[in-house]
């Protein structure tokens, strides 16, 4: 099958009116390309369908279109572009991420830019590789939840504080009680780790940040790893609260003493568009000097 599509990713509750994709759509089309609407919630059963594109415009079910796909471009937060990912990082589909929340990191472009899907549509454009990470939670000696994650794998407590031991390769890395704990790639840094007083780290590189959140004790730090470390985390020390694990801001999928997640860098990547000359420290300056 001929990768020749362009699928348009837009989250229905940021793009009002799917005004964004449209111009976006329109601008691809005026210069030959072909263009398909895969609304975010179309690729989830579950989820209640997104309105429909307007008249001109081709829809289809994000996991229908992507055996076709040349890139997807997501109009949303961070969030969506994530929900891409997940979709695109089996095939290596490239995202372009046109930012229509608040800080969208990982977006490429803001609204103000979508004159740059002309030359989006002449190819001129790069493609940059980001790592992601394979989370695997083991119960007796047995795998009963896999996935992967561009962003980031959360550790936390279910309203109150758990016990936590943090490995690398079998070696102790820190112990203490908390509300959890962040395992996040480079591209992750500046979401929930950052928040949580980790390192930024420069999204092309090959690391895995591992941050304590809200530790009760002071020598819990963050740590950045190397990419090939097998990081596990182990629930359980001195408190034995209820937790759960998450992935990519996915569902919530509880874990029990004994248990152990178990992360490592994962064969899939993600592969993003960069189309702006902006480099990632003048974005970085640009998101955390404005007001929230």
């Amino acid at each position: 099958m001929k990768n020749d599509t362009i699928v348009l990713f837009p989250n229905a509750e940021q793009d009002i009116g799917y005004e964004m994709s449209c111009r976006a759509g329109s601008i691809l089309q005026n210069h030959g390309r072909r263009v398909v609407f895969c609304p975010l919630g179309s690729e989830l059963p579950s989820v209640a369908p997104a309105p429909p594109p307007p008249q001109g415009f081709k829809a289809a079910r994000l996991e229908d279109a992507i055996d076709a796909a040349e890139m997807i471009i997501a109009f949303g937060g961070d969030g969506t572009i994530l929900r891409a990912a997940r979709a695109s990082a089996e095939k290596g589909v490239p995202i372009l991420g046109i930012n229509m929340g608040r800080k969208g990191f990982i977006a490429e472009l803001e609204k103000e830019d979508i004159g740059k899907m002309a030359s989006l549509a002449a190819g001129e454009y790069k493609i940059e590789q980001r790592m992601m990470l394979d989370v695997e939670l083991a119960r007796e000696g047995e795998a009963v939840f896999r996935d992967f994650a561009l962003n980031d794998i959360i550790v936390r407590g279910d309203n109150k504080v758990i016990g936590l031991t943090l490995f690398g390769d079998g070696q102790m890395i820190s112990r203490f009680t908390g509300d959890g704990a962040v395992i996040a790639t480079p591209t992750g840094s500046t979401a929930y780790s950052m928040s949580a007083g980790g390192p930024i780290v420069e999204p092309s590189a090959q690391n895995i940040i591992v941050t304590p959140i809200c530790a009760h004790v002071l020598e819990a730090k963050p740590f950045v790893l190397v990419s090939d470390r097998h990081v596990s985390v182990e629930i359980g020390f001195k408190k034995h609260n209820p937790a759960y694990v998450s992935v990519d801001g996915c569902e919530h999928v509880s874990i029990l003493v004994g248990d152990k997640i178990n992360v490592r860098k994962s064969k899939k990547h993600t592969c993003l568009i960069r189309l702006s000359k902006r480099s990632f420290y003048q974005k970085v300056s640009e998101k955390l000097g404005e007001r929230a």
